[in-house]
Parts: C-alpha cells; structure tokens; sequence
C-alpha cells in the first residue's frame, strides 16, 4: 500500500492534516513532517527523510507539500533515496490532495493512481449522468461527510462502473471523495445513484447495502 507524507511548515498543520487524512484511510501509513526541530516553522530534510521511511511498506510514498520551500525540501529527500522511484512529490493542493490520496491508497492504487489522484483533487469533476437511478435514504447522522464519503469511494473502487450520485440540482462522482462532500448532503436527506457500465449493477447493489448498514456508524 502507498504510503503518504505531509510536508508543512508547522508541525500542527502536518499533523492536524494526518489526523483528518487517516479517518477516511486508516490502514495508510500518513507521516506528518511539519515544522523544524526547535519547533520554529520551516521545513527539516531530515525529519521528512526519517518520515519517507517510515511511510514506506514496499510499494511506494507521495510526499504533498505546502508552500514552495517545503516542496524543495520534499524534491531533495526523494533525490537521496537509493531507488528514488519508490517516492514521487504531488503538485497538488496540500488538503484536498492528501484527502484524495488518502483514499486512493486505501482502494489499493499504485503510485501512479494516487499521485493523479491527489493532483486532480479540487479540479471540476466530469459526471456521466443517464437521468435515471435508485433513490437511497441516508439514516445516518452525518450523512454524506468525510468518513462516510470516503467510504462510499472505497466502496466503488476498482469496480468497472461510472457511479454518480446526485442531490437536488447537484451531482459528483463516487470516486471522489471530495465531490460528494460538496453535495451538502446530511442525515434523512435522499440521495439518487445511478450507475453505468459492466459492473453498474454490483456497484449499485454495494452502495445499497452501505447507506443500509448506516455506513457502519
């Protein structure tokens, strides 16, 4: 599984943004390398080197970055890794594309699939809508908010499906973990999902029995 690693300024920042990124991804190693030793801002190329390991379990890490420095900071720690293609550096918005990642990486994508992940993070998502779909009730509290959304992206990933998801005059792809938290969507609200492609119907099916199960809250 990718590994993720945070590259901020403040050591808070990092790790408030790992926190966040780790409920919608618990089983991604996220590393926060915020901050300098004395606990002043500024990025430390040790602390993301250490960080770089740690996140590693075979398969590779992205590091994100926040502001310009810090992503020079991230530049040189891949370039000292033995194998610098077992690490890459997003140009992506720090929050959403950690977000995006996060869940890219739970899915199972390699590091091609969550580096675009993170990269189209915030961009406007393209929506095949046919129309037509399954109203679905959602019983739980938060409705369609940060765990559950990313559940619901996990839930559709890897299927060979289009799943869209639309709420009043507003719709986002499954896939994005973003998108549907921009529907606004909250508890006892109704969704309509709908569905194309080989795998349509089991995407359906699965996204049924998730909102059934309250998303396991």
């Amino acid at each position: 599984m990718i590994g993720l690693v945070l590259v901020s300024h403040s050591a808070r920042l990092a790790e408030g943004l790992a926190e966040l990124a780790a409920q919608m991804a618990p089983d991604v190693r996220i590393l926060p390398a915020g901050g300098l030793s004395d606990g002043t801002l500024g990025t430390d190329f040790d602390a993301v080197s250490t960080a770089v390991d740690r996140a590693e379990s075979g398969d590779g890490v992205l590091l994100l970055y926040d502001l310009g420095s810090a992503k020079m900071t991230a530049d040189l720690a891949v370039e000292m890794l033995g194998d610098p293609s077992r690490a890459a550096v997003a140009d992506a918005p720090f929050v959403e594309g950690a977000v995006a990642a996060a869940v890219a990486a739970q899915g199972g994508g390699d590091l091609d699939t969550v580096m675009t992940a993170a990269v189209s993070a915030g961009a406007p998502e393209e929506v095949v809508d046919n129309g037509t779909g399954t109203e679905l009730l959602l019983t739980n509290e938060v409705g369609l908010h940060a765990r559950p959304a990313a559940l619901l992206a996990r839930t559709v990933a890897g299927l060979d499906a289009e799943v869209t998801v639309r709420f009043g005059d507003k719709q986002a792809n499954a896939a994005s973990v973003l998108a549907l938290m921009s529907l606004g969507v909250r508890g006892g609200d109704t969704v309509v999902v709908s569905a194309t492609g080989p795998d349509a119907a089991e995407a359906l099916r699965r996204v049924d029995e998730l909102v059934t199960r309250g998303f396991d809250e």
